[in-house]
Protein backbone atom coordinates (compact mmCIF):
# COMPACT_ATOMS: atom_id res chain seq x y z
CA UNK A 1 0.00 0.00 0.00
CA UNK A 2 1.10 3.48 -0.99
CA UNK A 3 1.05 5.66 1.62
CA UNK A 4 0.49 9.60 1.30
CA UNK A 5 1.11 12.82 2.80
CA UNK A 6 -1.43 14.88 1.77
CA UNK A 7 -3.89 17.76 3.02
CA UNK A 8 -7.82 17.29 3.52
CA UNK A 9 -9.64 20.12 2.94
CA UNK A 10 -12.10 21.40 5.55
CA UNK A 11 -13.17 24.63 6.75
CA UNK A 12 -16.76 26.58 5.25
CA UNK A 13 -16.86 28.14 1.48
CA UNK A 14 -14.00 30.29 1.15
CA UNK A 15 -12.80 30.06 4.28
CA UNK A 16 -9.90 26.98 3.54
CA UNK A 17 -8.70 25.25 6.72
CA UNK A 18 -6.50 22.16 6.06
CA UNK A 19 -5.43 18.61 8.25
CA UNK A 20 -2.28 17.10 7.32
CA UNK A 21 -2.95 13.36 7.07
CA UNK A 22 -1.54 10.02 6.24
CA UNK A 23 -3.53 8.53 3.27
CA UNK A 24 -3.62 5.30 0.95
CA UNK A 25 -2.67 6.57 -2.09
CA UNK A 26 -5.50 5.88 -4.06
CA UNK A 27 -8.13 7.33 -1.43
CA UNK A 28 -10.05 10.73 -2.11
CA UNK A 29 -8.87 13.33 -1.04
CA UNK A 30 -11.20 14.17 1.92
CA UNK A 31 -11.75 10.45 2.30
CA UNK A 32 -10.69 7.72 4.74
CA UNK A 33 -7.35 8.18 6.19
CA UNK A 34 -4.99 6.43 8.61
CA UNK A 35 -3.30 9.24 10.66
CA UNK A 36 -4.21 12.84 11.58
CA UNK A 37 -0.67 14.67 11.76
CA UNK A 38 -1.80 18.21 12.81
CA UNK A 39 -3.53 21.37 10.58
CA UNK A 40 -2.73 24.32 8.42
CA UNK A 41 -4.59 27.67 8.00
CA UNK A 42 -3.52 29.36 4.90
CA UNK A 43 -5.64 32.29 5.99
CA UNK A 44 -3.17 33.63 8.47
CA UNK A 45 -0.39 35.64 7.97
CA UNK A 46 2.49 33.79 8.10
CA UNK A 47 0.07 30.39 7.70
CA UNK A 48 -0.59 28.82 10.83
CA UNK A 49 0.81 25.57 11.07
CA UNK A 50 -0.18 22.67 14.40
CA UNK A 51 1.89 19.48 13.20
CA UNK A 52 2.99 16.74 15.08
CA UNK A 53 7.08 16.72 14.50
CA UNK A 54 7.78 13.12 15.17
CA UNK A 55 5.09 11.47 13.90
CA UNK A 56 5.52 13.28 10.66
CA UNK A 57 9.21 12.51 10.49
CA UNK A 58 8.49 8.79 11.06
CA UNK A 59 6.26 8.52 7.97
CA UNK A 60 8.42 10.17 6.06
CA UNK A 61 11.62 7.98 7.52
CA UNK A 62 9.22 4.60 6.50
CA UNK A 63 8.50 6.00 3.18
CA UNK A 64 5.47 7.77 2.77
CA UNK A 65 5.39 10.10 -0.12
CA UNK A 66 4.41 13.82 0.77
CA UNK A 67 1.89 15.77 -2.12
CA UNK A 68 3.52 18.94 -3.40
CA UNK A 69 1.87 21.42 -0.58
CA UNK A 70 2.92 18.76 2.15
CA UNK A 71 6.35 18.87 1.33
CA UNK A 72 6.45 22.59 1.36
CA UNK A 73 4.39 22.55 4.42
CA UNK A 74 7.09 19.77 6.10
CA UNK A 75 10.31 21.79 4.98
CA UNK A 76 8.64 24.92 6.53
CA UNK A 77 8.53 23.03 9.81
CA UNK A 78 11.81 21.71 9.75
CA UNK A 79 10.90 18.06 9.11
CA UNK A 80 13.01 17.59 5.90
CA UNK A 81 16.23 19.27 8.07
CA UNK A 82 15.80 16.93 10.66
CA UNK A 83 15.47 13.35 8.29
CA UNK A 84 18.59 14.95 6.34
CA UNK A 85 20.48 15.36 9.98
CA UNK A 86 19.78 11.99 11.26
CA UNK A 87 20.83 10.84 7.80
CA UNK A 88 24.48 12.53 8.65
CA UNK A 89 24.15 10.95 11.99
CA UNK A 90 23.20 7.62 10.89
CA UNK A 91 26.25 7.77 8.19
CA UNK A 92 29.04 9.00 10.61
CA UNK A 93 29.49 12.56 9.44
CA UNK A 94 28.45 14.01 12.88
CA UNK A 95 27.27 13.16 15.74
CA UNK A 96 23.45 13.52 17.69
CA UNK A 97 23.84 16.19 19.72
CA UNK A 98 25.41 18.65 16.78
CA UNK A 99 22.85 17.60 14.56
CA UNK A 100 20.35 18.47 17.35
CA UNK A 101 22.90 22.05 17.83
CA UNK A 102 22.09 22.74 13.86
CA UNK A 103 18.42 21.98 14.17
CA UNK A 104 17.80 24.28 17.13
CA UNK A 105 20.05 26.92 15.48
CA UNK A 106 18.23 26.97 12.07
CA UNK A 107 14.31 26.68 14.18
CA UNK A 108 15.93 29.62 16.03
CA UNK A 109 16.21 31.61 13.36
CA UNK A 110 12.86 30.47 11.37
CA UNK A 111 11.11 31.64 14.18
CA UNK A 112 13.01 35.39 14.42
CA UNK A 113 12.04 35.54 10.58
CA UNK A 114 8.09 34.78 11.28
CA UNK A 115 8.42 37.22 14.32
CA UNK A 116 9.79 40.17 11.73
CA UNK A 117 6.97 39.01 9.33
CA UNK A 118 4.63 39.20 12.17
CA UNK A 119 6.01 42.46 13.62
CA UNK A 120 6.03 44.29 9.92
CA UNK A 121 2.11 42.75 9.44
CA UNK A 122 1.71 44.35 12.73
CA UNK A 123 3.02 47.55 11.92
CA UNK A 124 1.28 47.95 8.37
CA UNK A 125 -2.09 47.51 9.77
CA UNK A 126 -1.18 50.31 12.87
CA UNK A 127 -0.15 52.32 9.78
CA UNK A 128 -3.22 52.09 7.84
CA UNK A 129 -5.57 52.51 11.14
CA UNK A 130 -3.66 56.05 11.91
CA UNK A 131 -4.11 56.83 8.02
CA UNK A 132 -7.91 56.26 8.55
CA UNK A 133 -7.50 58.14 11.74
CA UNK A 134 -5.96 61.20 10.55
CA UNK A 135 -8.26 61.07 7.40
CA UNK A 136 -11.63 60.85 9.47
CA UNK A 137 -10.33 63.54 11.78
CA UNK A 138 -9.50 65.86 9.02
CA UNK A 139 -13.22 65.53 7.68
CA UNK A 140 -14.92 65.89 11.22
CA UNK A 141 -12.50 69.35 10.94
CA UNK A 142 -14.01 70.19 7.56
CA UNK A 143 -17.41 69.43 9.17
CA UNK A 144 -16.80 71.18 12.06
CA UNK A 145 -15.59 73.87 10.52
CA UNK A 146 -18.35 73.98 8.07
CA UNK A 147 -20.79 73.81 11.02
CA UNK A 148 -19.30 77.11 12.61
CA UNK A 149 -19.27 78.94 9.49
CA UNK A 150 -23.01 78.20 9.26
CA UNK A 151 -23.61 79.17 12.55
CA UNK A 152 -21.76 82.15 12.71
CA UNK A 153 -24.19 82.86 9.58
CA UNK A 154 -27.27 81.94 11.41
CA UNK A 155 -26.12 84.00 14.64
CA UNK A 156 -24.77 87.31 12.51
CA UNK A 157 -28.46 86.92 10.25
CA UNK A 158 -30.17 86.89 14.14
CA UNK A 159 -28.17 89.69 15.00
CA UNK A 160 -28.96 91.74 11.91
CA UNK A 161 -32.75 90.68 12.55
CA UNK A 162 -32.56 91.32 16.20
CA UNK A 163 -31.26 95.06 15.07
CA UNK A 164 -33.38 95.84 12.15
CA UNK A 165 -36.16 95.09 14.71
CA UNK A 166 -34.74 97.00 17.36
CA UNK A 167 -34.55 100.10 14.61
CA UNK A 168 -37.88 99.60 13.57
CA UNK A 169 -39.45 99.44 17.56
CA UNK A 170 -36.86 102.59 17.79
CA UNK A 171 -38.49 104.36 15.10
CA UNK A 172 -42.48 103.33 15.89
CA UNK A 173 -41.45 104.48 19.76
CA UNK A 174 -39.94 107.67 18.26
CA UNK A 175 -43.51 107.68 15.61
CA UNK A 176 -45.72 107.39 18.46
CA UNK A 177 -43.76 110.03 20.86
CA UNK A 178 -43.75 112.30 17.68
CA UNK A 179 -47.81 111.50 17.17
CA UNK A 180 -48.17 112.17 21.32
CA UNK A 181 -45.97 115.69 20.95
CA UNK A 182 -48.59 116.57 18.39
CA UNK A 183 -51.59 115.65 20.05
CA UNK A 184 -50.73 117.03 23.30
CA UNK A 185 -50.30 120.86 21.74
CA UNK A 186 -54.09 120.53 20.08
CA UNK A 187 -55.11 119.22 23.19
CA UNK A 188 -53.47 122.05 25.09
CA UNK A 189 -55.37 124.52 22.01
CA UNK A 190 -58.53 123.00 22.47
CA UNK A 191 -58.70 123.67 26.42
CA UNK A 192 -58.56 127.60 26.40
CA UNK A 193 -60.90 127.78 23.68
CA UNK A 194 -63.59 126.18 25.24
CA UNK A 195 -63.20 128.30 28.79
Amino acid sequence: MATRIRLQRRGKKNQPFYHLVIADGRAPRDGRFIEDLGTYNPLTNPATLNINFDRALYWLEVGATPSDTARAILKREGVYLMKHLRGGVAKGAFSENEAQRKFDAWKQEKNSKLKDVENAEREAKRKVVKERLAAETKVREAISAKVAAKAAEIAAAQAKAAQEAAEAAAAEAAAEEAAAAGEAPAAEAEQPAAE
